[in-house]
């Protein structure tokens, strides 16, 4: 497992030799932004960290700012992101880990409803 404490996820991730503004999109360049995303190996840090310091801009873990924001208004009592992303039977939680997009702004509407 990993450890969201160990910030040296950063130095292994995908975007760590690019260039940062390309993550830092709006519009129809997020998707393209985060499609890097989807191969990295410290995605689900990343997006921990993300979750955790409520960062607002940015493609984080594959993720856009709305769908953090989606996140963090679905799941206000979640106090440590890391241990959440690491339970093994939610379905969302799977959807997360899969190396392509996650709905996240249609699940969380469909869970609110």
């Amino acid at each position: 497992m990993w450890d969201n404490e160990d910030q040296t996820w950063a130095s292994r991730a995908a975007c760590a030799t690019g260039e940062p503004d390309a993550l830092f999109v709006r519009g129809a360049a997020q998707r393209v932004a985060r499609e890097l995303c989807f191969s990295c190996k410290v995605r689900m840090e990343c997006l921990a960290d993300a979750l955790s310091s409520q960062t607002s801009f940015g493609v984080w873990g594959g993720l856009t700012e709305r769908e953090r924001r989606a996140l963090l208004r679905r799941y206000p009592e979640v106090t440590d992101w890391a241990g959440w992303l690491r339970q093994e039977d939610d379905e969302l939680i799977a959807e997360l880990r899969a190396q392509r997009a996650p709905r996240i702004l249609a699940r969380t509407r469909v869970q609110l409803a």
